[in-house]
């Protein structure tokens, strides 16, 4: 599994630029065994390609916990009010491949 991509659509934002691999539950927790229990090991590493803005802004507004139960999947991201910003604003970011 590559951990980077070149220029593509970010999954967040739809802007073309290098991207990076974002597990959709943190790898932090895949240690945890409520996690194990509760996903497969090829859930656990399901994830998706963000830009480096989008992937900060989504460790920096929450932490793994959080992401790992309320926000697991890209449609939870997106959905999620604080973050939709987040993306709304990157997406109007200068474009720099």
């Amino acid at each position: 599994m590559r951990k980077t991509q070149e220029a593509s659509p970010c999954a967040c934002c739809q802007r073309l630029v290098p991207l990076t691999f974002h597990h959709l539950i943190p790898k932090k927790m895949h240690r945890r065994k409520g996690f194990r229990r509760r996903f497969t090991k090829t859930e656990l590493n399901v994830g998706i390609y963000v830009c480096r803005l989008c992937h900060r802004g989504i460790h920096a507004v929450y932490d793994e916990i959080t992401l790992a139960t309320r926000l697991h999947t890209l449609d939870l991201l997106l959905s999620d009010d604080v973050l939709s910003g987040h993306f709304r604003w990157a997406s109007r970011q200068r474009e720099t491949v």
